[in-house]
This record gives C-alpha cells, structure tokens and sequence, in this order.
C-alpha cells in the first residue's frame, strides 16, 4: 500500500510540471513586449499618455488577432483590441512599432499602425475607423523600437509611389 502512495504521489508531480511548463514560454506565446513612449500615443479608442507599456497577444489558440494594453507592471488591464496579421522583413529581429506621424503638426498625437514582434517577421496592425494601414499610403512614418526609448529613431519619409 505504501509503494502505491509513492508511485501515486511521483506521477502527480510529474504531470503538475508537465501542466506547468508551457507557462515559462509565455513571452514566446503572448509576444509579450515592454515599450516606453517618449510622447503620447494614440491607439484605437484612447490616447496613452507618454510611459511604459505592456503589449501582448491574448492568451487564445484559436484567435491569435487579439492585443490587450495593459499598464506597465500589468496591475491594469487599459484596452483589449482586435488587429490584422501583417508581415514585413524584420532583419534585426527585434520587436518594434510603427507611428504615423501625419496628424502632430496639428497637434495631434502619433498613431500606433502596427506591432512587429521580436524575432521573426510577423506583426499586428491596428483597425481604426477611416483608416488605412497600408504603407504606401502613409506619408510619414516612425519606427520605434522597445530597447531603444532614450533615443528615438528620427521621423523618415515614406517613398511616393511611382506613375
């Protein structure tokens, strides 16, 4: 009765590591990313106001299109949204945003288009009413990149397409 304990006992313990193990690959699962913006940004429905930020995929096997906002400690949930996949050639394979920069002559803050993740060449973009992403069409962009918050990449301009 006592080796049927123990033999009981070990293989509980063996499949509470099992359960647990998937939960050390959560940034690889999630893409959890850690951004500071040096000035207000605007994402769909709110402007964050200039801070730190995590950004991650819902934790959703069937729906990998979900982003949720929170606050940088993650103690506040700020906005979940739902995006489009997008793909674009990440030769550094570190994660990084893309802002339009169209409307702060105007006063406005720069939008958040896009999310790429870190390591490799997938990425998010942003659904806003009236509003499109694609890069052609964009006038001025800006690429900021996690790891990079005390030197913000300068604003480049986007080429015009050809007629």
């Amino acid at each position: 009765m006592k080796k049927f304990s123990i033999v009981t006992l070990v293989l509980a313990a063996a499949l509470t590591a099992l359960s647990l193990s998937p939960a050390t690959k959560a940034d690889e699962w999630d893409k959890k990313t850690i951004v500071t913006f040096d000035q207000d940004v605007e994402i769909p429905g709110q402007v964050l106001p200039a801070g730190t930020y995590v950004f991650k995929l819902f934790r959703s096997s069937s729906n990998r299109n979900i982003v949720q906002i929170w606050t940088e400690h993650e103690s506040h949930l700020l906005s979940t949204l739902m995006t489009v996949g997008d793909t674009y050639p990440n030769p550094s394979g570190e994660a990084y945003f893309v802002l339009d920069m169209r409307g702060t002559d105007e006063g406005y803050p720069p939008v958040v288009t896009s999310w790429f993740f870190g390591g490799g060449d997938e990425g998010r973009d942003f659904i806003y009413s009236g509003y499109s992403t694609t890069r052609v069409v964009t006038d001025q962009y800006q690429t900021t990149y996690p790891s990079d918050t005390e030197n913000p990449q300068p604003q480049q301009e986007n080429p015009q397409p050809q007629q």
